[in-house]
């Protein structure tokens, strides 16, 4: 029993010994990162396929996190962020772009960083967070960016979804966009070798990049056949496209992060960061899925 015991020990060492191996390469913890994908992409598909309103509840939480730690960040670096206010006007953006459409995006988020502004001018003009002139300009870009950057971006995936059959090809841009994340960690891990951006990602490699190519375009195509039921051609370009927002995306985020003088945006996703750091790469991308749609429907290529 004790050599047994003393077997299953070694054995356990040794994985721990590889994960820790992987986990130092590719700057994640596996496990963690592969249960907590698994619960958001159920919870995803859940709120997409059983019930399209339910994405609305699904996207405002996520939404509310990925404001919450932007504007922490920008806190740290010395933005004073209403937080609370951006959380509730943004929260408030996804129903209305989900039954008025792209015009009510466009109105509602506009009204979110008018209202954004407001308050953090009474703010000033009541001396609860007065500041130099300068710095109160500051706040409102920083403001007013979050709103465009978060919740004008992920309304596009409400306003996609609420299509007919729209709910299909947000599932759709969501799985090539992370399937272009797995192709990436995976070649990055195995053959990376030639960094992208050493001053923006130092380990973003021009190898993980053709492995996020290579997935993003294969899943596109088998996507674009088996569950939007358009030719499979039709994948190339749109796969092709969500890797390109995609890696921008991420880039984006990573410079951001740099220019705060942070690693993660927030450690609430054991191996993947925080909520904002699973979703740079869906935000610039939900806009080209949802005007692939109405190229696509345009043409007349649905079945």
């Amino acid at each position: 029993m004790a050599e047994f015991e003393a077997q299953v020990r070694a054995t356990r060492a040794q994985f721990e010994e590889a994960n820790a191996r992987i986990e130092a390469r590719a700057g994640r913890n596996l496990p963690f990162a592969i249960g907590v994908g698994i619960l958001l992409g159920g919870l995803l598909i859940v709120s997409l396929i059983i019930l399209k309103w339910m994405f609305i509840v699904f996207g405002a939480v996520l939404v509310a996190f990925a404001i919450f730690e932007l504007g922490t960040g920008l806190r740290h670096a010395g933005r004073d962020v209403p937080r609370v206010a951006s959380i509730v006007v943004g929260v408030a953006v996804m129903p209305v772009a989900f039954f008025f459409g792209v015009e009510g995006l466009w109105v509602a988020t506009l009204a979110a960083i008018a209202l954004v502004s407001l308050y953090r001018l009474a703010e000033v003009a009541t001396g609860r967070g007065s500041a130099p002139a300068r710095s109160v300009i500051q706040d409102l870009v920083a403001g007013a960016f979050i709103q465009l950057y978060i919740t004008f971006l992920a309304g596009f995936l409400v306003v996609l979804t609420h299509e007919e059959h729209g709910e299909f090809w947000t599932l759709t841009s969501i799985i090539v966009v992370v399937g272009a994340d797995i192709g990436a960690y995976l070649f990055g891990v195995l053959w990376g070798k030639h960094l992208m951006a050493p001053k923006i990602s130092p380990k973003k490699t021009w190898e993980g990049f053709a492995g996020a190519a290579l997935f993003s375009v294969v899943a596109a195509m088998l996507l674009a056949w088996l569950m939007l039921g358009v030719p499979f051609w039709v994948g190339i370009p749109l796969g092709i496209l969500l890797l390109l927002t995609g890696t921008g995306g991420d880039l984006v985020e990573s410079l951001i992060k740099r220019d705060l003088g942070i690693k993660d945006i927030s450690s609430w996703l054991p191996g993947h960061g925080g909520f904002l750091d699973r979703l740079d790469s869906i935000l610039p991308s939900a806009a080209i899925a949802y005007g692939a749609f109405l190229v696509v429907t345009q043409l007349g290529l649905t079945g």
